[in-house]
């Protein structure tokens, strides 16, 4: 029997460009944003449960997966087996530092940040392209500057392939297989405050998922 395995890959962004759970209602900042779908609400309000308390996400939803590995197999319940490099290795060391981590404030959505990534969707889903780089060369700083004025720092985390917002914030936390977990920096960094996100499809690996952050943003 040949064995299916999900294709999913992250890549990360982290550019240095300097100048107990709450209630649902708390942490669903997105609640009011009409300009995002349904799913794209749901990685805010997933991301916000993160940052609310890592530590118990952590013991309530990524410990638990240590027992769906076999070998670097990882059978997440309801998906294809993904063949991850590090096996559980990766999820133990993620599982360790988010227990140590500190409460974080909320992120709330932007219209600019949201344009900003549906821009690279819209061009992935046609080109089948993967990475930062957009078909224009643009970078995701390029990006963000058409559409407003960041403070702080920017980032932007990108995945292909997963099922839910809760799964994609997993593996992203998870960072199998990224050397500097770049991923998981730019959840857990306390600078972060606004976030635009975008999902949509790809024809290499069925879905992708774009979210743009920055310390603060101005819109044009």
């Amino acid at each position: 029997m040949r064995l299916q395995v999900t294709l999913f890959f992250i890549f990360s962004i982290h550019l240095a460009y300097s100048t107990n759970f709450e209630t649902i209602d708390i942490l669903n900042t997105a609640a009011n944003a009409s300009y995002l779908s349904t799913l794209e609400k749901e990685v805010i309000y997933e991301i916000n449960l993160l940052r609310t308390n890592p530590a118990k996400y952590a013991i309530n939803y990524i410990a638990p997966l240590a027992n769906n590995y076999k070998s670097k197999m990882l059978y997440y319940p309801g998906d294809k087996p993904l063949k991850t490099r590090e096996g559980v290795r990766a999820l133990n060391e993620c599982v360790r530092e988010l227990k140590r981590a500190k409460r974080l404030p909320l992120v709330y959505p932007n219209l600019g940040l949201t344009k900003a990534a549906e821009d690279h969707v819209n061009d992935q889903s046609k080109s089948g392209r993967t990475g930062h780089r957009g078909g224009d060369r643009s970078d995701v700083r390029e990006r963000i500057e058409r559409y407003g004025d960041w403070n702080i720092r920017i980032a932007e985390n990108i995945a292909y392939g997963g099922l839910s917002a809760r799964q994609i914030i997993i593996y992203l936390l998870i960072d199998d297989g990224i050397r500097d977990r770049g991923h998981r920096k730019t959840f857990l960094h306390p600078d972060y405050k606004t976030v635009g996100v975008a999902v949509g499809t790809h024809p290499g690996y069925k879905s992708m998922w774009v979210m743009d952050f920055a310390g603060s943003f101005t819109d044009n």
